[in-house]
């Protein structure tokens, strides 16, 4: 990996970070009025940069362009709505390392199989590190014997299933089919929010109390989500997905940081041993 794609990996982290803790706080109200809001916002938020690109670049989309932004639209619906339960079910601290550590693990098997990479041995147990301090970052909440909390750890399984698929699904739409990261995420957020426009006219009421209560939080998501995804999908262009996905849990360190100071959730001494163990695999990952 590049030094600027690692730099680019670990800007989308800490961002990406930063917008789960807005979701968190806006956990309790309903997801889809949430992401509603907020998919619609991006929308238009990032138009004008969309508009520039399509007059400078003049880009052509052919119908296996269209079914990829299609599918990645409905993997990143499963994702959100994943996330947002498990949210709901758990703590920032519980819920976001398990779904993040999940979804390397998941993504770096098909991209060695189906895409042809070949990560190096320290790139491997860079790799290892990361999803280890993920496992002992969730493992040490001491909460599992909740049936809460395993609702929690069930919804961010799936959420990491779902970064898995999707992951794997948009380093073949940018670095195979070359569409623009930009152009690609706007589109995959535009069908993200078409897909609910059924769920959310019948949530209207639902949709003007989170926009009223969490107003703020609905605009720090839409700026930032796909800002960290773009920044990360930059970095896919030219990087293999098994360097790519494991470093961008980073994001666990700040994630941790902020579930135990922000959010008062505790077990800060346990989730510092296992951010060095993150730490120490990105750097793996930077070097393999």
């Amino acid at each position: 990996m590049t030094g600027l794609a690692l730099a680019l990996v670990l800007m989308s982290a800490v961002i990406h970070a930063t917008w789960n803790l807005l979701a968190k706080r806006a956990g309790k109200t309903g997801s889809v009025a949430f992401i509603w809001l907020f998919t619609a916002l991006s929308a238009a938020f990032y138009a004008p940069f969309v508009i520039a690109i399509i007059i400078i670049k003049r880009p052509s989309f052919g119908v296996t362009e269209l079914l990829f932004i299609g599918g990645s639209a409905v993997l990143h619906v499963l994702y959100f709505l994943a996330l947002q339960n498990g949210y709901r079910a758990g703590d920032l601290s519980l819920v976001y390392p398990l779904a993040r550590g999940t979804g390397p693990l998941l993504a770096t098997l098909p991209a060695v199989l189906w895409l042809g990479e070949k990560p190096g041995p320290l790139a491997i147990g860079g790799s290892l590190l990361i999803c280890t301090g993920v496992f002992v970052i969730a493992g040490g909440t001491g909460r599992h014997g909740r049936g809460e909390t395993y609702k929690a750890i069930l919804y961010a399984l799936l959420t990491g299933l779902c970064i898995a698929a999707y992951t794997i699904w948009d380093k073949y739409s940018v670095g195979f089919l070359l569409i623009h990261p930009i152009i690609y995420e706007w589109c995959v957020n535009a069908g993200r929010n078409l897909t609910l426009i059924p769920a959310a006219l019948r949530k209207r009421d639902e949709i003007k109390s989170v926009w009223r209560e969490h107003r703020r939080e609905v605009l720090g998501v839409a700026i930032l989500s796909p800002l960290s995804y773009i920044l990360m999908l930059t970095a896919m262009v030219t990087s293999p997905v098994s360097y790519v996905a494991p470093a961008r849990e980073v994001g666990i360190l700040i994630g941790a940081a902020l579930g135990s100071r922000v959010l008062a959730e505790g077990q800060a001494r346990l989730r510092l041993v296992s951010a060095s163990a993150i730490v120490l695999g990105v750097v793996f990952l930077a070097f393999g």
